[in-house]
């Protein structure tokens, strides 16, 4: 899934492509992933030009003339392509744009798990789980409006930062390096919490994707439907010796979702807490 670090990056390239680009021409080869609040988008969306790209948490919002947004919401499988008009049309291809600069810009999903909204303006609220978020973990947040907000939770912390209504813009993978980066037991609940700890992960949570953005970026280039997680230093690793401590990192598989952490690092016990 990607998360803040890698939307980001993904922000910021095509904020620098797409600004003044017209759309000449759209297609949409899997019709699952698309709801269009105004229409069909294939016709609608044509002769219309990109005006902004923005994040919010997980989604991606592209400003269109004439009022018109397209949000995407990536998912677990879900990726944003911007390549040559000759470049392989994948089967997993969702929706295509030819633009005016000679590109295409595709969104690509092998198990349609995204959503993509062509709406107006004053549609946005009506977008699923966007106007749900908290606020982004790159914003400039207090440490006080951290810890209120995180009064309405009393579930393990890692369930708590991956819902989003905390903080929004990290999942499963980055929930991990910022637990570890913490030193929090991912298990542990959010009622359990130290005020020390708690000041640890609204500090961590903010360091982790801001240090991790340069790294992505280096990483993918303008292949912004790549992933880049080489650079993770626990999740996904697991058995593998811990960066900080040299103890094997431990990995639990639940509901499809990996865990990794460090027992040694990140102490507890799934049945305390």
């Amino acid at each position: 899934m990607p998360e803040a670090p890698e939307l980001e990056v993904v922000k910021d390239i095509l904020a620098n492509k797409l600004v003044g680009v017209t759309i000449d021409a759209a297609q949409v080869l899997k019709p699952s992933v698309m709801r269009s609040l105004c229409g069909d988008v294939t016709q609608d969306i044509v002769g219309r030009t990109f005006e902004g790209v923005t994040r919010r948490g997980k989604f991606i919002l592209l400003a269109l003339s004439g009022e018109r947004l397209i949000s995407i919401n990536p998912m677990l499988t879900g990726a944003l392509q911007y390549c040559a008009p000759k470049a392989r049309v994948y089967k997993r291809t969702c929706l295509l744009m030819k633009l005016s600069d000679g590109y295409e810009l595709r969104y690509i999903d092998e198990k349609q798990m995204g959503m993509v909204y062509y709406v107006s303006v004053d549609q946005l609220n009506e977008i699923p789980r966007l106007s749900e978020q908290g606020p982004d973990v790159l914003d400039d947040f207090t440490f006080d409006e951290f810890k209120q907000n995180l009064k309405r939770f009393h579930g393990e912390i890692k369930g708590v930062l991956t819902r989003g209504r905390v903080i929004s813009g990290i999942g499963n993978a980055w929930s991990d390096e910022i637990l570890y980066a913490a030193m929090i037991y991912p298990f542990k609940k959010r009622k359990a919490l130290t005020d020390e700890e708690l000041r640890r992960l609204y500090e961590q949570s903010k360091r982790v994707v801001a240090d991790a953005i340069p790294a992505v970026r280096e990483r993918i280039g303008e292949d912004i439907h790549l992933k880049a997680r080489d650079s993770l230093l626990v999740h996904n690793r697991g058995g593998e010796p811990c960066p900080r401590c040299g103890n094997n990192i431990s990995q639990i598989t639940a509901n499809k979702r990996i865990t990794s952490y460090c027992r040694r690092c990140q102490p507890g016990m799934l049945l305390k807490n």
